[in-house]
């Protein structure tokens, strides 16, 4: 084998307005802008419509004594950025923070869910 191997995943890190949070697990994004749904009839395809959806940035972090849970709901017009192992960086302004964050204290951890216009994969 070459030594061409890169990794690709396994590692990844997140910052909000700058911040940088602790990172537990399923940082997920998504970038497109439209979704698109079939129109069929009993005849067929009939074609399809197409709506405009927001990106988003979410993970699951882990709690700590130096974190608000409550300014979470207050996140409005803020920067979310994710560096993924294989060195490309999601980001994204303008960002709402969209779920209740509701925390497990069993493990310390809290999913969110950002959601804007303007998210980009580089």
């Amino acid at each position: 084998m070459s030594g061409s191997m890169g990794r690709i995943g396994g590692r990844a890190w997140i910052w909000i307005d700058g911040i940088q949070f602790d990172l537990v697990s399923q940082p997920t994004w998504g970038v497109a802008t439209t979704k698109k749904t079939t129109l069929k009839g009993m005849d067929g395809i009939h074609g399809y419509s197409e709506e405009p959806i927001p990106g988003f940035i979410a993970a699951t972090l882990r709690d700590s004594a130096g974190i608000s849970i409550a300014e979470f709901d207050a996140m409005t017009d803020v920067s979310v950025s994710l560096q993924l192992a294989n060195g490309k960086r999601v980001s994204g302004s303008n960002m709402v923070c969209v779920d209740t964050v509701e925390v497990d204290s069993t493990e310390g951890t809290f999913s969110v869910r950002f959601e804007g216009e303007d998210v980009t994969d580089r």
